[in-house]
């Protein structure tokens, strides 16, 4: 078996790091975008520095590796002038960047936190790094009076190669809208058709929308983020037939129905989480996805646990289950490929965490012990079974879940280990690390 091999080491609170940009890695990343343009790896993000509001034009950052990470620059050397004049805002939030021919657009969003006079624009550039020019309003809402919230945005294209923009936050859900490639704006001057929302008592918390086509199983996938982004934000996933939605989570549930538990919708694939004692992270999400040959990565921001106002970029393996769903490594990518598990190498001790729907604030793992001939230690009822691969089934208290094992990187213990993540057919989610033999 294949183990990863040990990156470079960060220290996400290092205080000379925080001040001086040009040393950022994964530092100070929020709303992050991942983008591959022939072999180099970029992330476009929200411009906010540690524990401060958006302050300019979006932070850019370059990759060889989905690892290790360079200081590009910035987008912009100030908020564009019709984007400003509309919202005030003092920075811009949560862009995309997508292709269309030979130029590169590149997507914005203006607002102001609680409200939704907000602006969507798009600029272009011959490249990837810039110098990018401005073209203006892609859509624009009104605080009051309008229905859905102009920010968010993310280019995704249909199966026919057709681009779409799906945006939203809070306020009124999350919206599809055709987009004309000739223009990177919107075909039609409308607020596009409505794939998702939540219901006021959780102050219809949803956001960061991205939707990505799978091939093989013809479907597309809608990623959004739920809650606060300062204390329990958590990354669910629902899918669709066709672009427009409806999109159904895997128990069917429709992501606009606000009738039932507003935590009942969506698959919950991560969250906040805590492996044993050593520290963890909080408010995973505002995700993108990048599809990268037959593999897939999920690009998100977490905060650290020791002080919340420090914000990091996180790349992470997604697994797609035998029946068509994404689920999230539990660690940050290293390098690791799925393939063949000796099933002796799951013998030993394991931390484990449910995906509890209903509480998304940081959850802690408990430990069990895996031992040989499939059984499970005697505190937990339970027992365990290779079934294919690097697929297993795990029998843990009355639940039986569908486990996909991964060679990986312990970022925390600094060493190699094994990790799985995996569901069952109730839709709960169940992560885990090895933690020793």
């Amino acid at each position: 078996m294949m183990f990863p091999k040990a990156p470079v080491k960060y220290d996400l609170y290092d205080q000379a790091i925080a001040d001086d940009e040009s040393s950022w890695t994964i530092h100070n990343v929020h709303d992050p975008a991942l983008y591959k343009d022939g072999d180099t790896y970029y992330v476009f993000s929200t411009d906010a520095k540690v524990g401060g509001e958006p302050t300019g034009g979006i932070q850019v950052r370059k990759s060889k590796d989905l690892i290790h990470w360079e200081w590009v620059g910035h987008a912009f050397e100030q908020i564009p002038t019709e984007a400003h004049e509309w919202t005030g805002a003092k920075g811009l939030w949560a862009p995309d960047v997508t292709k269309y021919g030979e130029t590169y657009y590149l997507y914005y969003a203006a607002s102001q936190f609680g409200k939704n006079q907000s602006f969507i624009g798009v600029a272009t550039s011959n490249n990837i790094e810039g110098p990018w020019i401005d073209k203006g309003e892609v859509i624009k809402t009104k605080h009051g009076e309008s229905i859905p919230n102009a920010i968010d945005p993310n280019i995704t294209f249909d199966e026919e190669g057709n681009p779409w923009m799906v945006y939203g936050s809070f306020f009124g859900g999350i919206f599809v809208a055709k987009v004309d490639p000739s223009t990177g704006k919107l075909i039609e001057q409308n607020d596009g058709i409505l794939i998702s929302k939540r219901h006021h008592s959780v102050e219809a918390a949803v956001e960061g929308p991205y939707i990505v086509y799978h091939p093989e199983f013809k479907k597309y996938y809608l990623f959004v983020s739920y809650d606060s982004l300062f204390r329990d934000y958590n990354i669910r996933v629902a899918c669709a037939d066709r672009i427009e939605g409806p999109y159904l989570d895997y128990n069917g549930n429709d992501m606009t129905d606000i009738e039932i538990s507003p935590n009942d919708t969506g698959l919950k694939i991560l969250g906040g989480y805590k492996f044993g004692e050593a520290e963890g992270w909080i408010g995973p999400g505002h995700n993108s996805v990048l599809k990268d040959g037959d593999d897939y990565f999920v690009c998100h921001h977490a905060r650290g646990e020791k002080t919340k106002k420090h914000h990091a970029l996180h790349i992470r393996k997604i697994v797609w289950t035998n029946d068509g769903w994404p689920l999230i490594s539990p660690e940050r990518y290293a390098g690791e490929k799925e393939q063949k598990i000796n099933p002796s190498q799951l013998v030993g001790l394991w931390e484990v965490i449910e995906m509890d729907r209903n509480d998304n604030h940081q959850l802690a793992s408990k430990p069990i012990h895996l031992l040989s001939e499939g059984k499970v230690d005697d505190i937990h009822n339970g027992h365990w079974v290779c079934k294919d691969h690097n697929q297993f089934e795990l029998s843990l208290e009355e639940k039986k879940f569908t486990l996909y094992v991964l060679p990986a990187w312990d970022w925390s213990r600094w060493n190699s280990t094994l990790v799985f993540t995996g569901k069952d057919k109730e839709g709960n989610v169940l992560i885990g690390k090895k933690m020793k033999e």
